[in-house]
């Protein structure tokens, strides 16, 4: 059963828990990270979830997802490559199926649901990941308490990149 959608993008970003160097912000209902600089981390914790998010990101750029904080769902400009790190899939673990990228500075989708450890992800329309089990946390995760809510992490020490949806609709336990 799921639960009310929460819009994590606000204005004054008050869903978030800004670090000291970070360099996301708001610009006309747009969260920009426009340089490198720290992560962005929501101040709640969430269990099972599903994610609706629409984002974009120049030429060769770099970002993901963690999941809880533990798993990350790669956004990167690897158009055409289906590997374990490449866009859709979660990094180091699990490839999207296809590639369903766009090109660099389009808008693109995901829509996400994870449940326990199983993760399903549509990438612009297209099942790319289909309830797979996540073997284990990705680096750079927050911690590895995996049977414990976490946090939505964003990674802002790679690359630019726009959000301009970015709604996540926790399960009712």
């Amino acid at each position: 059963v799921w639960g009310n959608p929460v819009n994590l993008l606000t204005d004054n970003m008050d869903r978030w828990i800004i670090a000291e160097n970070n360099q996301f912000q708001m610009k006309d209902g747009i969260m920009v990270n426009v340089k490198t600089g720290g992560n962005l981390i929501t101040n709640q914790k969430f269990d099972d979830f599903k994610l609706s998010i629409e984002f974009r990101y120049p030429e060769g750029s770099n970002s993901g997802i963690y999941l809880r904080g533990r798993y990350e769902l790669q956004i990167e400009d690897s158009k055409g490559r289906a590997d374990q790190v490449s866009i859709g899939g979660i990094y180091g673990f699990i490839a999207p199926a296809v590639n369903a990228a766009k090109n660099p500075g389009e808008w693109q989708t995901y829509e996400v649901t994870l449940a326990g450890r199983h993760v399903t992800v549509v990438h612009n329309g297209i099942e790319v990941v289909s309830n797979r089990p996540i073997p284990g946390i990705t680096g750079g995760s927050l911690d590895s308490k995996e049977g414990e809510p976490g946090p939505i992490m964003i990674q802002g020490d790679h690359g630019p990149i726009e959000f301009r949806k970015f709604v996540i609709t926790p399960a009712v336990n």
